[in-house]
């Protein structure tokens, strides 16, 4: 029996825990954070049922992931490469459905595909490549960098005009990819540069192109809007349709402490129900299922969760969670060191940062350490394609730390020889 189920759950044991741990810690607290979805639709047990089955597809798709030998990975880079493509002109050109006013998917029939998840990857993926091809006895080549970068920056663009959250999230993974790789210090201390003068740039464009209106201002140009026709949009005004959430966001992080009295939970209802779950929690939280501000928070069961599994696990199972994903990127580190080739170990390290850095970016949010950014724990926020994919991920993972296992027993048995 022992041995049937080690031929399914191959690779790395402790990724395996860690996924699972992951998996049920999701199925509990998005059960309790889905009490608003159940309400509205009277149905209690579909939304945890649809979510149950989601992580039981993407359990499927990690097994199988984990069967494909690592170098079939290079041959499939091409085809996801011009697939990723294809589906982010077509988000950029205004083709993908539009849901909290981003247009971040593809309905394909009754599926619903979010092209920056299956990007993230691709990139991973092709940036793990030349690496590996251009390391020399010094480091990687200095001509990795122009390629990584011709790649990459055209991806990210395509991203951040729907998601910009997600742009820089893959930026960052692409950077500490090329910082472990040996790309030269000189290279990535330019491109450090201009990332601070091009965030600089950013930030002050969304200062001024954004407009700052108060919800009453907002609800009165609404009802003027139904009896006057809609203006044309410059293309200004297209591509940066997203600059009134992205200022809203950076003034409401940036504001001043104000009092309790004084604070509205109306317009910061995301943040100000968030601040209260986890100041209600303790050391042990109010139990599994008990949260009282799920029914407050709109994004509890996906943003926010964090929230609600400190408001319900309090300190302890907050940091529980925490040290899970930190087990997580010691293990692909782990991993990577015993792989004999560049490209697993880059690739492995690589998707191990995008996972465990995103998580970063959502409990920072949910602690009001960064703005919000809109993006998913993973592996525990309720989701459709994010889940799966992350679910892919790990079982890419799973794949390069079987490999670097096999060719580790093949080392000891022909030194035993």
């Amino acid at each position: 029996m022992n041995k049937k189920i080690g031929r399914i759950f191959k690779g790395d044991k402790v990724i395996w825990m860690v996924f699972f741990f992951l998996c049920m810690i999701s199925i509990v607290e998005v059960f309790s954070a889905s009490s608003g979805l159940t309400y509205k639709s009277q149905n209690y047990i579909g939304p945890i049922a649809y979510h149950a089955l989601t992580i039981a597809f993407g359990a499927a798709i990690t097994i199988i992931t984990l069967n494909i030998p690592c170098r079939y990975f290079k041959l499939m880079t091409p085809f996801l490469m011009l697939i990723t493509g294809l589906m982010l002109l077509i988000v950029a050109l205004g083709g993908g459905e539009s849901t909290n006013d981003a247009s971040r998917w593809i309905r394909i029939g009754p599926i619903t595909i979010q092209p920056s998840e299956i990007a993230k990857g691709t990139i991973v993926l092709v940036v793990a490549q030349i690496l590996s091809a251009m390391q020399n006895e010094k480091g990687a080549d200095r001509n990795a960098f122009k390629w990584i970068m011709w790649i990459t920056i055209p991806t990210c663009l395509l991203i951040g005009l729907e998601n910009l959250s997600t742009a820089a999230l893959l930026f960052a993974v692409v950077f500490l990819m090329m910082f472990i790789g040996l790309v030269p210090m000189q290279q990535l201390g330019r491109l450090a540069a201009v990332i601070i003068v091009f965030g600089v740039f950013v930030i002050s464009t969304v200062m001024i192109v954004g407009h700052d209106k108060s919800q009453e201002e907002q609800e009165v140009a609404k009802v003027e809007q139904v009896d006057q026709p809609k203006k044309k949009k410059t293309k200004i005004e297209k591509i940066l349709h997203r600059a009134d959430t992205w200022k809203a966001r950076i003034l409401n992080f940036g504001k001043d402490d104000v009092s309790p009295q004084e604070y509205d939970l109306d317009k910061d209802a995301q943040v100000a129900h968030a601040n209260i779950a986890i100041v209600s929690s303790g050391v042990i939280g109010k139990g599994p299922g008990k949260s009282t501000e799920r029914d407050f928070l709109s994004q509890a069961f996906s943003d926010f969760i964090f929230a609600i599994v400190i408001e319900e696990l309090g300190i302890i199972g907050a940091a529980a969670v925490v040290f899970l994903y930190i087990i997580l990127l010691y293990r692909c580190a782990r991993i990577a060191s015993r792989c004999e080739n560049n490209f697993p170990a880059f690739l492995a390290m690589g998707l191990g940062l995008l996972l465990v850095i995103q998580a970063t970016f959502n409990m920072m949010v949910a602690v009001g350490l960064a703005p919000v950014t809109g993006q998913p724990l993973p592996l525990i926020s309720k989701g459709g394609t994010s889940t799966i994919i992350n679910c892919a991920y790990i079982g890419a993972i799973l794949s390069v730390s079987r490999s670097a296992k096999m060719k580790k027993e093949e080392n000891i048995k022909s030194n035993v020889r």
